[in-house]
């Protein structure tokens, strides 16, 4: 059963996808490095992220790209889990359209900090 987009199904889809980077081998560490004890704010903020892409509910205030930038060792493969992970979920839970969309913010928002850590686009 698919979900129209609205804050309860992108609640359910951001505590879904980060259940399952908390048991990945190689997300985990980066995310629990960053995060440490405060899941619950992380999870919160995140709603409110996707809510203002996909809802333009302008909840989200904050430097997405200035967070990030201040994390060691990212690799390309990060952006392949990541991003492997998100679609999965996205697909799960939304019509084709509906994962389409979230899966094109996703990606942008995954090149332009791929641009911030090599300088380039590794993972489309």
């Amino acid at each position: 059963m698919y979900h129209e987009p609205n804050r309860q199904s992108i609640s359910m889809l951001v505590r879904d996808f980060y259940a399952d980077i908390r048991r990945d081998e190689l997300l985990q560490p980066v995310f629990d490095g960053a995060i440490g004890a405060n899941w619950e704010a992380h999870l919160e903020r995140m709603v409110d992220f996707w809510c203002s892409v996909m809802l333009s509910s302008s909840e989200f205030k904050g430097n997405v790209y200035g967070k990030h930038m201040g994390l060691q060792g990212i690799e390309a493969e990060h952006f392949r889990r990541w991003l492997g992970l998100f679609e999965a979920h996205a697909r799960r839970l939304f019509a084709t359209e509906t994962a389409d969309a979230f899966l094109a913010a996703a990606r942008r928002i995954a090149a332009s900090l791929q641009y911030g850590y090599f300088g380039r686009v590794e993972v489309a």
